[in-house]
């Protein structure tokens, strides 16, 4: 085995309002963020998790939530001095952070910049004013185009858009119209979702009318098409970039690389010099986490969970699976996984050289099909 790249994922829980769609560890603010208790409360929950990773250096940043342009600079600037202080940060790295249109200010952003900040997400999700009262956002179309307007002129390394697509009782007409909008913005990075109904959110107890699987299929296929005229190359199922702007960080977790994560209900996974593979997950709850309380569970991944672990992960991009990568990553020989990439040959979800698998057209529309011949047997 070796020791994949190294990312760090810190999440910021709180938002102005929860959205409906949202099933996210978010909680509605209530009173002003604890900026630089949160932040003392992170470095400490880091410090922690330090042991884990062997002294090795980290390669991107990527700050989510919630809306982590709630933080504060100076707090943003505290946070990313004290992770420095306590890891070796690659000098190139890849620094992101998440910002809601509605929270970006001019003088804060650029205050995040000086932190460290070189990447910029946008959660736009659409530029149809009554879409985005639908999705309970707080922001207007004219407030997302000034945000990447902003991100723009800053001189970053990158930035993204978020965009949905099949929202409720969207055209083919209005999610190409949204697209026509982020295309015009000329981010070096496109997100574009399917708006899906996640268990335990307020759509979920009230579910929308959505765009049927026909309507999905068009805008996908008409979306795609202008997205690839507009110079983006589509790389993984919902991520488009610009040659040499796609998202590092999360390439890494596609990729079946590092990840610590700190901060609420941040997931890790951190591979040990003795092949074991470490999960952890940190307290959802704000209160508990910062009473003190910060890691909620960890654990080795079974040996019989790491082949689905790591096609669940690499399948999801459309770059050819180096067929070595899988005994490196997962310390398992090809052969334990043979019958079941036999099976995916033969059912037409993968083709095979002596390098590469590579997920065909066929593997793409049944992915999860694809990815249960993995699943470990009970």
């Amino acid at each position: 085995m070796r020791f994949p790249p190294l990312s760090l994922y810190i999440h910021i829980p709180w938002c102005v309002q929860k959205c409906p769609y949202c099933d996210f560890n978010s909680h509605a603010l209530k009173g002003d963020v604890p900026h630089e208790e949160y932040v003392r409360h992170l470095l400490a929950d880091l410090d922690a998790d330090l042991p884990l990773t062997a002294g090795r250096e980290v390669s991107t940043i990527f700050i989510g939530g919630g809306t982590p342009s709630l933080l504060s600079s100076a707090a943003m600037q505290m946070l990313l001095d004290g992770v420095r202080a306590r890891l070796p940060l690659r000098p190139d790295a890849e620094v992101t952070m998440e910002a809601n249109p509605g929270t970006v200010e001019a003088d804060r952003f650029s205050g995040y910049q000086r932190a460290g900040i070189n990447r910029i997400s946008i959660g736009v999700q659409s530029f149809s004013q009554p879409k985005l009262e639908r999705l309970g956002r707080i922001h207007g179309p004219d407030e997302a185009k000034r945000a990447a307007l902003l991100a723009e002129s800053l001189g970053l390394r990158s930035f993204n858009l978020d965009l949905m697509h099949g929202l409720p009782d969207q055209s083919l007409e209005e999610a190409l119209d949204d697209l026509r909008q982020a295309i015009a913005l000329n981010p070096p990075h496109l997100s574009w979702y399917q708006l899906t109904i996640e268990p335990n959110t307020l759509f979920a107890s009230r579910p929308p009318v959505l765009p049927d699987d026909d309507a999905l299929w068009d805008i996908f296929e008409q979306g795609d098409r202008l997205l690839t005229a507009a110079g983006y190359q589509q790389y993984e199922t919902s991520a488009y970039a610009k040659p040499g702007y796609r998202c590092e960080h999360n390439l890494n977790y596609w990729r079946f690389g590092d990840y610590l994560g700190i901060g609420c209900g941040a997931h890790g996974k951190l591979t040990q010099a003795d092949g074991r593979i470490v999960r952890t997950r940190k307290t959802r709850h704000p209160r508990g986490f910062m009473a003190g309380n910060y890691l909620d569970a960890q654990y080795d991944v079974a040996e019989s969970e790491k082949p689905f672990e790591f096609f669940m992960n690499r399948f999801r991009l459309l770059e050819p699976a180096p067929r070595v990568e899988f005994a490196q990553l997962t310390g398992l020989p090809e052969q334990t996984i043979r019958p079941q990439i036999d099976e995916a040959l033969a059912k037409g979800y993968l083709t095979e050289t002596t390098e590469n698998w590579q997920v065909t057209e066929k593997g793409k529309l049944f992915l999860n099909s694809l990815l249960e011949l993995f699943l470990a047997d009970d």
